[in-house]
């Protein structure tokens, strides 16, 4: 069985002799999937989906504890019912699996720098690194890498945030180099970096916040989600960020997974995140919090849920959820009309959850239903304004509702930012792509050299494995083009490129550096926690620095895979 912290990075289709997970990545449900699906009659048991998965989401079904149990039913309703003893042949139809791009050599290497560290990028270099005439250089801002999984993944979600052994396997790659802490279009130029490569693939994500345009908001006592995300997390830009809980309720305007998220951590018990690596200042904050109930508010009706099935699988297993009579009224009303089964799921799982009119006896979840943002409420004199609740209008009507609460976030989805010297698609908040191959939307011809994967490619869609086959398609038009002679060879030796983000930011963090900072960081958590993060740059840099040199076998190799010339 599937269960909940299921990636979609398809190792396990690949793997599978026999074809029995799907969707597929060359099948259409693949990229709006919410998880993958194992067929009971085709599997035939051979574990090499396990061994594969690098999340560990896959279990035989008797190991499945009881929160783990309403996967076993999922899993089986995804495939059309037909008789058990019908076995399909394991010969019957292998998985896809797509070749590698193969690389055309030259006199040097294929040099390809990386922009950010996240998953779609570090997916992109196994691509590329599938190879041995490749180098690739990933570059991120921060000193420490893999983007949200370390800064987005809840504490709580440790399965998930197991494909880090995945990403660090793929960092000790030969060819692989990490720049950490070197900002891209502040310590470096696109242009600079092309003078040094061959191509330079982005895949910075979508950072910032769609932004809820109501009265009020920007006050303190309102944020977003994402941010209180980072937060909890130990982000180093929002180590700070005021997260007051002093009030009985917070309100959460979006329905996603990551509003489920938030919800989830604001209202565990804090000595279950102690044996996590929540960052210690969210972890003090959650102690002393007064918080007694988290509404999750939705403009539309249940049917319209944003989060998908297994979040909400996970969530009623692990904490107290609620629905209003009102909402429970909805809900039966949308169970009636649907037809789409997986909205199903969803709804019986709602219709089930208790009356929110039950004493509160712990900190609870509640949902909330057709609730159209008006305005901030606010609180205190003008010199001391604040947030104090959010009024809503009823969706569709004109009736007014309003939720007192101490804190008020939103978790409406994400925007691409521009990068500099890239054209950008303001309305799609992405990097006009065809493929991954950045295009000049006046002409529509390609801009040499650049490309894209991952959330600035695509936008917010899918999670973190969807990268895995998004980097695919990117790395195959690069190669692609690099074999078809329409990438311009680098005009420095590859050692050249060390020399100048060294003269540019000193504090430059290595992989030597990373692999310090992770494992004093896992020290940190001794036996209890998997780890207690740095939450500080300063903190990082100073381990960083105590990082052994390579040894000279290692310079030795560097060395000899500069090109020569002149040599018969």
């Amino acid at each position: 069985m599937i269960t909940q912290s299921c990636c979609s990075d398809a190792s396990c289709v690949y793997a599978c002799p026999v074809n029995c997970i799907h969707p597929t990545p060359d099948e259409p449900g693949f990229a709006t999937t919410e998880m993958l699906y194992i067929d009971p009659v085709a599997c035939v048991d051979c574990g090499a989906c396990v061994t594969a998965c690098p999340v560990g989401a896959i279990a035989p079904d008797h190991r499945l504890d009881a929160t783990q149990r309403p996967f076993i039913e999922l899993n089986a309703a995804f495939y059309p019912p037909r008789d058990p003893d019908e076995k399909l042949p394991p010969t019957s139809k292998l998985a896809p699996v797509i070749p590698a791009p193969r690389i055309e050599r030259r006199g040097g290497p294929l040099r390809v720098a990386i922009v950010g560290s996240g998953p779609a990028a570090m997916y992109a270099a196994d691509e590329l690194l599938t190879q041995d005439d490749v180098l690739v250089n990933v570059f991120e801002r921060l000193p420490t890498p893999y983007g949200l999984v370390r800064a987005g993944v809840a504490p709580d979600h440790q399965k998930t945030k197991g494909v880090t052994d995945l990403f660090d396997k793929i960092a000790q790659q030969p060819g692989f180099e990490f720049y950490l802490n070197v900002e891209v279009g502040t310590h470096l130029s696109h242009a600079e970096l092309l003078a040094h490569h061959h191509a330079v693939l982005y895949a910075v994500g979508a950072p910032n916040d769609r932004r809820l345009d109501i009265d009020g908001m920007g006050l303190p006592g309102t944020g977003t989600a994402t941010e209180v995300v980072a937060w909890y997390n130990g982000h180093p830009d929002f180590a700070d960020l005021p997260v007051d809980l002093s009030g009985d309720r917070v309100v959460i305007v979006g329905n996603g997974n990551v509003a489920l998220d938030v919800a989830r951590i604001l209202t565990a018990d804090p000595d279950e995140l102690a044996r996590t690596d929540i960052a210690d200042h969210a972890l003090a904050a959650l102690r002393s919090s007064r918080v007694r109930e988290v509404v999750i508010a939705a403009r539309r009706g249940p049917a319209d849920s944003a989060f998908t099935l297994p979040e909400l699988i996970g969530l009623t297993a692990t904490a107290d959820v609620v629905l209003d009579a009102r909402d429970h009224e909805l809900v039966d009303r949308d169970l009636a009309r649907t037809t789409d089964s997986l909205t199903r799921n969803k709804l019986e799982i709602l219709a089930k959850l208790p009356d929110a009119a039950a004493p509160i006896t712990r900190p609870r979840i509640r949902f909330a239903y057709q609730l159209t943002p008006r305005a901030i409420l606010r609180a205190g004199a003008p010199a001391a304004d604040r947030a104090a609740g959010i009024e809503f209008v009823r969706t569709g009507t004109d009736e007014v509702c309003r939720l007192d609460a101490g804190l008020v976030l939103t978790s409406i989805g994400y925007r691409g930012r521009p990068i500099r010297d890239l054209p950008f698609d303001d309305t799609a908040a992405v990097v006009p792509n065809d493929g991954g191959r950045v295009v000049d939307p006046a002409t529509g011809r390609p801009v040499p050299g650049s490309y894209v994967a991952g959330w600035i490619k695509r936008g917010p869609t899918g999670f973190i494995g969807t990268n895995k086959s998004c980097a695919a398609e990117t790395v195959h038009k690069l190669v692609d083009d690099y074999n078809a002679g329409l990438l311009t060879e680098p005009i420095h030796r590859p050692s050249a490129l060390d020399k100048l983000v060294r003269s540019r930011r000193p504090d430059l963090v290595t992989a030597a550096g990373w692999r310090a900072i992770d494992a004093a960081e896992i020290d940190r958590g001794g036996q209890e926690r998997p780890r207690v993060k740095f939450t500080g740059t300063d903190q990082m840099l100073a381990v960083a620095r105590t990082a052994p040199a390579p040894p000279l076998r290692q310079r030795l190799l560097a060395a000899l895979r500069q090109p020569l010339t002149g040599v018969v």
